[in-house]
């Protein structure tokens, strides 16, 4: 049921939205130059290795500065980015990780090997499934960019204090996880991207 649900929606979306797939690659391409889209190999499930597709939102070559972005005004960020980022539209394309069986609709989000890395024994459990668009850790932590803010290490910052978290909160999942509960985290994912705050 989840796999079908995955390919229904996933397709679905995928048509129904290269409408605006199309706007947003012409307004990438005039704010800043490079492609309009980004490939970043993450760690998906038995920890094999893919590339996650997003629109890019930063300047050509910025994500080779660090490996998350601090604040919602980074620097490397661009000004379609800034909008692309702020209401999650930068993470539509992974559509095609969920229609290609590389990633789910709802699952932990996927993780650059630097940071699995990291994972102790019981943490890597989270890579026992597919990893997600959207999970628990999206919605509760859908500001971390602005918790990094002002930190004086905001790697070790999310290393030692977010990564943990959200890897609980995902942990959490893996033993509750169904098909209505992840209803209700596609529901709060779409409740939080237009809540007011």
């Amino acid at each position: 049921m989840k796999r079908f649900l995955d390919v229904l929606v996933a397709g679905i979306g995928l048509v129904l939205l290269s409408p605006f797939f199309v706007v947003m690659a012409l307004i990438i391409k005039w704010d800043s130059p490079g492609p309009v889209f980004f490939r970043q190999e993450r760690v998906g499930r038995g920890f094999s290795m893919f590339r996650l597709w997003k629109f890019r939102t930063m300047h050509v070559f910025a994500d080779r500065q660090a490996a998350i972005t601090i604040g919602t005004r980074d620097p490397r960020i661009t000004r379609a980015g800034y909008w692309l980022r702020k209401y999650k539209l930068d993470e539509l394309p992974q559509l095609i990780n969920v229609f290609c069986g590389e990633m789910s609709l709802v699952g932990p989000r996927p993780e650059v090997k630097k940071f699995v890395d990291l994972y102790s024994p019981e943490q890597r459990k989270v890579l026992s499934i597919l990893p997600g668009l959207t999970d628990w850790a999206s919605i509760h932590y859908r500001h971390e960019n602005s918790l990094l803010e002002g930190k004086e290490d905001p790697i070790r910052y999310y290393e030692e204090v977010i990564m943990p978290a959200k890897l609980a909160l995902n942990l959490k999942y893996l033993e509750q996880r169904s098909f209505w509960v992840d209803l209700k985290i596609l529901f709060q994912t779409l409740v939080a991207l237009f809540r007011k705050e």
